[in-house]
């Protein structure tokens, strides 16, 4: 049997999902990571799953042999947090250094989650978002 993923990329509209947004500040903090990936990436916001905004895109085929197209970077603006995908993770050299002038975060494999975008420096998000963009492009050029 050969596994299908649950989460898809949809055609669903990125700035009216973001405008459904009840909570003003995840709002205006959705908006303005938007238009921080769209700078960053150069590549169109799509819609993944129900809330996932995905930019660029990389083929990824596992050990067993499934594959599938994956996001290169993205963001999520979930309940408890703004999540930001940077798919190579956090737990690398260069990417350690951003993170220790980051402040208030809590990051996992490849999630980074934070309360509101006032509680961390934005110039040093971007580094980042970057950084791992660079990462990608090494592992899975386009």
């Amino acid at each position: 049997m050969v596994y299908q993923l649950k989460t898809k990329l949809n055609d669903a509209d990125v700035r009216e999902f973001l405008n459904s947004i009840e909570e003003q500040q995840k709002k205006e903090d959705s908006f303005k990571l938007l238009d921080i990936f769209t700078r960053i990436t150069w590549e169109p916001a799509k819609m993944w799953w129900s809330s996932i905004i995905w930019f660029g895109s990389y083929h990824y085929v596992y050990a067993s042999g499934q594959e599938w197209d994956w996001m290169r970077t993205g963001f999520s603006p979930r309940k408890g947090a703004l999540s930001v995908y940077i798919m190579p993770g956090y737990n690398f050299d260069e990417m350690q250094d951003l993170m220790d002038t980051l402040w208030k975060y809590k990051a996992w494999r490849s999630c980074l989650n934070i309360k509101k975008l006032s509680d961390i420096d934005l110039e040093v998000l971007e580094k980042i978002i970057s950084t791992g963009l660079e990462a990608m492009k090494e592992k899975y050029p386009e």
